[in-house]
C-alpha cells in the first residue's frame, strides 16, 4: 500500500474538520451564507491555512457552482498545494493539483468570459504542466500583467472595490502585500485602497513604505503630501 495516501487523506480529513469549525465563527446563524464562506476562506488564505481555505471555497462552491471568483479561488489553492508537491517531489500528487487548477480555471473562464484573474491562472497552471505552447496561447492578450502574483491579487482587488465590496477588496490588497511585502507596488496599493475609505493611519503607513522602496512612485509622494505626511528617507539597497 502506498504510505502517502492516508497521509493525504488525513490531511484533507484535517483540514476539513477545520473548514467546519471555522464555519461556527463565521456570520450570525448556523448555515452561513455564500458571502460569508468567500470572506472567512479568503481571511484563511490571507493566514496560509489553505486547506482550510479550500474546504470553505469547496462549501461555497456547493451552493454556487459557477460562480467565477470562488472558481479563481479553488484553482489558486490547487496551485499552492501543487507547487508543495512539487518541492517534495511527489511529481503525481502536484500533477492531479495542476489539472484540478486547470479545471477550475476554464469553469471559471466559461462562467465569465475574459476573466482576467482566471486567464492568469491558467496561464501559470499550463506552465507548471509544461504545456508552454498552449499557454503562450492563453497569455497573448495579457503578456504584460503575466508576472508576479501580488499583481493578480491587485487585478481582483480592483474588480472588487468598483462593484463596491470593500470587504474582500481589502482582503485582496491585503493579500497582494502579504505575498510580496518589499513590492512598492503592492505596498502603494493597499495605502491608496486605505485612503480611498478614509483610513488616513494605515494609508500614511503603506505609502510610506511604498515610496521607502521606490521614491520614484510619484503618485506615492503625492497622495503622502495630501495627507500632510512627511516624505521618508528611501531605503539604501546593497549595490552588491
Amino acid at each position: 500500500m502506498n504510505g502517502r495516501r492516508p497521509t493525504w487523506r488525513a490531511r484533507f480529513a484535517f483540514s476539513r474538520l477545520v473548514s467546519l469549525a471555522l464555519l461556527a465563527l463565521v456570520g450570525c446563524g448556523p448555515e452561513p451564507d455564500f458571502r460569508d464562506l468567500r470572506l472567512a476562506g479568503q481571511r484563511q488564505m490571507l493566514s496560509g491555512n489553505h486547506g482550510a481555505a479550500r474546504g470553505l471555497f469547496k462549501q461555497a462552491h456547493e451552493e454556487v457552482p459557477e460562480h467565477a471568483a470562488n472558481l479563481h479561488d479553488l484553482g489558486n489553492c490547487c496551485l499552492y498545494f501543487a507547487r508543495d508537491q512539487f518541492a517534495r517531489r511527489n511529481v503525481a500528487a502536484a500533477m492531479r493539483e495542476v489539472d484540478a487548477a486547470i479545471d477550475y480555471f476554464r469553469r471559471s473562464i466559461n462562467a465569465h468570459p475574459g476573466y482576467s484573474a482566471s486567464l492568469l491562472g491558467m496561464n501559470i497552471a499550463l506552465e507548471l504542466k509544461g504545456q508552454f505552447e498552449e499557454a503562450v496561447r492563453v497569455a497573448e492578450w495579457a503578456a504584460e500583467f503575466v508576472g508576479p502574483s501580488a499583481r493578480q491579487q491587485v487585478f481582483l482587488a480592483r474588480e472588487m472595490e468598483e462593484r463596491g465590496d470593500l470587504d474582500a477588496a481589502r482582503l485582496r490588497y491585503r493579500q497582494a502585500e502579504a505575498m510580496e511585502p518589499a513590492n512598492p507596488m503592492a505596498q502603494a496599493e493597499l495605502g491608496m485602497f486605505y485612503r480611498r475609505i478614509g483610513q488616513r493611519e494605515l494609508a500614511v503607513r503603506h505609502l510610506t513604505r511604498a515610496y521607502e522602496l521606490d521614491p520614484t512612485q510619484s503618485q506615492v509622494a503625492a497622495a503622502l503630501l495630501e495627507l500632510d505626511a512627511p516624505l521618508p528617507r528611501p531605503v539604501v539597497r546593497d549595490p552588491s
